[in-house]
Formats: structure tokens, C-alpha cells, sequence
């Protein structure tokens, strides 16, 4: 059981967080840029991907990204532009042109016989599953694969799904799935209900959980993204990853540490 005094901190931050003020400065401004649904699920996957480290290099390396494709993603990604890229192209920190390229290759692949993420996840059974995210990575991995030779690329999506706690594809269906009115997520998927969705469990976190008694697990890892989001449930059943804002925001601005000593 979530402590009641922990729940009124969670839905006082979140409700603080959960504002337009938040896009400016999140790598979800990128998939609010556009109004098909196709460039908006591409921007949402490629951008949620480069979400890892120094904020500021994140958003910068997704401006030039989409710069690439003269921020046409949905066409840049059906008509194959992006094999001009070079192999060594650096993309975001470890990921490289031919990673982007193997990417690219199984988006064009769903494309083509989909129409969009969105069915894909449908038709692929992801939606069905007790375990959506974790369900569509397979079936992203195994299109991608399908794309390039029969070869996996880790780079790409995590292959070791039995651990993974998969934090940017969870970020990136938050951010197509839950449907807060415009107000940051976008909500344009209805193969999943938020209800389905996990966190996406990153260091800040996972940390800030730890703080506050949602989970005891040291791992940020599968295990424990599952754990913490089955804690939310009981706050808000239908919408759990609503305390994203706040078990985030807490962890990025100290929240925790600077209660503590006021």
C-alpha cells in the first residue's frame, strides 16, 4: 500500500509538472511538432530513443535529426532517404548512422504493410498482452530484423526483454497512449489504453521510488519497472504513468533532498 501522505506528495507534483511550461524544455516537443500520425509516432519512437543523458545534447542531437529529414520523418523514413546516411555517422552519444539505418529499415517494413505503429501494435498482439511494451519490442526487433538480413541490432531496442525495463519505448507509448487533452501527451493511439502502460523507469526514477517506499529493488530493470507501476495502480487504476511528472521531477530537481532539509 502506497502511504497516504506519499500519494497526496505524488499527485501534488505530478499536477504541478504536468503543464505546458514541461514541453519546452522534454524531448516530447518533437512528436507535438506534427499533426499526421505517422510523422508523430516516427518522431515519438526516434526521439523517446535519444532520450538518455544530458538533456540539452538530447533535444539538440533530435533538432538535427529531424533536421535530416526536413522534418518530413514519415517521408524521409517511406522513401528510404535516410540510407544516404553514413555508417559512422554520429547520431546521439552510441548510436550511429547504421544503427539509425537499422531502424529505419523495419519502420519502412511496417509501414509499408501497416499504415502505422499504431495498427502494428494491434495486429501484432502487443495490445493484448499483460505486458504491451515488452510485447511490441519483440515484434519491433523481429520486423527490424526481418529489414536487415536476419541481423538484431541492440542498439536499436534492448534484445534481453526478460530484463529490460524498456524506459524509452514506455516513454514513447506514454507519450502516444495517454490521452491528457493536449496538455503534454498526445494520445493518438487506440490499439492500448493508458491503462496498460508502464513507466518509464530511468535513474531519477527509479531513485526517487527507493526514496518513497514504492519499490526496494536496487536494479533498474524489468522487474522493478513492473513493481513500481503496479504501486501506482493503486493510486490512479486507469492512468498510472500520470506520476511520471512527479517521480521524475522530484528526482531531476532534488525535490526529495531539498524537503529533507527545509
Amino acid at each position: 500500500m502506497v502511504k497516504p501522505e506519499i500519494a497526496e506528495l505524488l499527485e501534488r507534483e505530478a499536477a504541478r509538472i504536468h503543464c505546458p511550461e514541461f514541453v519546452a524544455s522534454d524531448p516530447v516537443q518533437f512528436p507535438r511538432r506534427f499533426s499526421t500520425k505517422a510523422d508523430i509516432e516516427i518522431a515519438a519512437l526516434l526521439a523517446s530513443h535519444l532520450a538518455w543523458g544530458n538533456r540539452k545534447m538530447i533535444c539538440r542531437d533530435i533538432e538535427r535529426l529531424l533536421g535530416w529529414m526536413d522534418n518530413q520523418p514519415a517521408r524521409w523514413v517511406a522513401e528510404g532517404e535516410f540510407e544516404a546516411i553514413s555508417d559512422e555517422q554520429n547520431v546521439h552519444r552510441t548510436f550511429f548512422g547504421r544503427n539509425l539505418k537499422h531502424l529505419c529499415r523495419g519502420l519502412r517494413k511496417i509501414y509499408s504493410k501497416y499504415g502505422s505503429l499504431d495498427e502494428f501494435c494491434e495486429r501484432s498482439g502487443a495490445a493484448a498482452s499483460e505486458a504491451p511494451a515488452w510485447s511490441l519490442a519483440a515484434s519491433l526487433n523481429a520486423q527490424m530484423a526481418a529489414a536487415n538480413g536476419g541481423r538484431d541490432d541492440s542498439r536499436c531496442l534492448p534484445l534481453a526483454l526478460e530484463s529490460s525495463a524498456l524506459k524509452r519505448l514506455n516513454m514513447a507509448l506514454r507519450w502516444l497512449v495517454r490521452k491528457d487533452l493536449g496538455v503534454v501527451d498526445l494520445g493518438v493511439w487506440d490499439s492500448l489504453r493508458p491503462s496498460q502502460l508502464f513507466i518509464p523507469l530511468d535513474v531519477h526514477v527509479g531513485n526517487t521510488s527507493r526514496a518513497l517506499g514504492l519499490t526496494s529493488r536496487k536494479a533498474n530493470d524489468r522487474r522493478t519497472a513492473v513493481e513500481i507501476t503496479e504501486r501506482l495502480r493503486e493510486l490512479r487504476p486507469e492512468d498510472p504513468t500520470w506520476f511520471d511528472f512527479a517521480l521524475f521531477g522530484i528526482g531531476e530537481e532534488g525535490g526529495l533532498v531539498k524537503r529533507e532539509n527545509d
